[in-house]
């Protein structure tokens, strides 16, 4: 195992335009909140050297490792429905990147690193708060097996960072597949820059989707890529109850991964029109439209790549029109295959989907918990006297009786051994999320009193959201009246 990072920089080869060159900013008195293990470990580095003072002044940004090339990234995009010409990473520098002990090529990013010329008047840096939630969150989401950028560490910097008061100042070191976006395709189309479009789209197509040069229409093949994990990606957003919460297409990768955690979210209650984001007064990133935003966004690299989708301007849009068609029913199909998982069916038959959204409506109806609804009914497939975990979470829990006869006649039709089915439900129907008000309590601790060890208890209940962990019982509950965060900052 390495001791430290062997960089293998591909982005910082490409034309200046791409990036600038920076460096991190030193910081003060940096000391370690965390470090993933299992994470350190996948790229082939020593968590114990990570955690020494070397590792440290790495982590925060005071030493620059041996083959790092420091850049900030050029990017533009949609900020909820407006188009801004320019954005990049204004508090973010990606060291370098390295390829984990599977052959997959990761970046490797400061994030709260100070000043680049993309800050526009920011300070570059980061709250604690923040990088707690995005640790949490982005591990917790992992764990529940979504694509998603990973945090590698934290630390805390011995500065404090000014927003609506003085708080403490972090840098969370972050992995990804590539840090590359919708927005990073429209720096370059806002300029009118068809060379850097298409020299952008040669790389993502290398690193990311290198099946796309072999056919005859590379590009189409790269746009057909991208819809189809971009659809399969919110369909897995949608089954676990996650609300991104600023779904701008700067927050949007090319690489399907979930990116930008910042007022994102889960469900409590379930209903679709949810919004827990400060920022988004209108709702346009409501939980229920995530996948038509979707649409839109890949709408708008769509329309940065039709240069390159033919040579004639008309063919081109029908093109584009072509690929972005498949989205719906991609989603579709994952959606409901995921959510006939969650009701415990193995096979598909007409009507399950009708089955599946008639409970959804329940739920929204009598404002009963997502996470636990479906979590118990694994123990009602079983046993009928399970149904009364269910019920008990509904307004009205009569609501339930007629839909529950409905689902086991459902059941009875499904080829799946029974003994199984607890089993098969459970894999899929988390106990553990990371609920909101858990986190805002360990971001409270940490802020307020310097007490990591909440923290440290919660990412140890995420990292096994489907288990039953009876230690950590407490965690499943939803909030109580009082505890329910009614909206969630992005923290910049």
């Amino acid at each position: 195992m390495d001791v430290t990072f062997s960089f293998d920089n591909t982005y910082s080869r490409l034309p200046g335009r791409f990036f600038a060159r920076v460096d991190p900013t030193p910081v003060s008195n940096p000391s370690l909140i965390a470090v993933n293990h299992e994470l350190a470990q996948e790229l082939q580095l020593d968590p114990a050297w990570l955690a020494s003072p070397e590792g440290i002044a790495v982590l925060a940004g005071n030493l620059v490792p041996d083959g790092a090339e420091p850049i900030a990234a050029a990017y533009a995009g949609h900020q909820f429905g407006h188009p801004v010409p320019q954005l990049g990473d204004g508090r973010a520098v990606l060291i370098g990147e390295t390829v984990d002990r599977t052959g997959v090529r990761r970046d490797i990013q400061l994030k709260g690193s100070g000043r680049t010329p993309f800050s526009r008047g920011g300070d570059g840096r980061a709250a604690l708060g923040p990088v707690i939630r995005e640790y949490l969150v982005s591990e917790a989401m992992a764990a529940l097996g979504i694509p998603t950028t990973r945090a590698l560490a934290a630390v805390v910097t011995g500065e404090t960072v000014i927003r609506e008061r003085p708080l403490p100042g972090a840098v969370l070191t972050r992995v990804a597949s590539s840090h590359i976006r919708v927005g990073t395709f429209q720096y370059f189309a806002f300029r009118r820059d068809i060379d850097g479009v298409r020299t952008l789209a040669d790389y993502v197509i290398a690193r990311h989707y290198p099946d796309a040069a072999g056919t005859g229409t590379p590009y189409r093949a790269l746009l057909d890529a991208v819809v189809a994990r971009q659809a399969d990606l919110v369909a897995q957003w949608l089954l676990v109850g996650f609300i991104h919460g600023v779904m701008n297409t700067d927050n949007m990768s090319v690489a399907g991964e979930t990116i930008d955690y910042g007022p994102c979210a889960f469900l409590d209650a379930y209903d679709p029109a949810t919004v827990l984001s400060a920022i988004d007064q209108l709702g346009r990133y409501a939980y229920g439209n995530q996948p038509g935003i979707a649409h839109w966004n890949l709408t708008r690299l769509a329309e940065t790549l039709v240069p390159l989708l033919a040579d004639e301007t008309e063919a081109a849009i029908a093109t584009a029109q072509e690929a972005l068609a498949a989205f719906a029913p991609r989603f579709e199909a994952a959606f409901h295959a995921g959510l006939r998982r969650k009701l415990g069916l193995s096979s598909e038959r007409e009507g399950d989907a009708a089955l599946g959204q008639d409970l959804l409506d329940l739920m929204r109806d009598n404002q009963a918990d997502y996470t636990l609804t479906f979590r118990n009914l694994g123990a009602a497939a079983g046993d009928p006297a399970g149904d009364r975990q269910v019920r008990d979470l509904f307004v009205d829990p009569t609501a339930y009786d007629p839909w529950s006869r409905r689902w086991r006649r459902r059941l009875a039709e499904d080829p799946q051994a029974a003994e199984d089915r607890r089993t098969a439900m459970d894999s899929v129907n988390p106990k553990f999320i990371p609920r909101n008000h858990r986190i805002e309590a360990v971001i409270e601790a940490a802020v307020e009193r310097g007490d990591l060890s909440p923290f440290a208890e919660l990412r140890t209940v995420l990292s096994s959201p489907f288990d039953e962990q009876p230690h950590f019982e407490a965690y499943a509950a939803p909030p109580s009246e009082q505890q329910r965060v009614l909206q969630t900052f992005c923290g910049t």
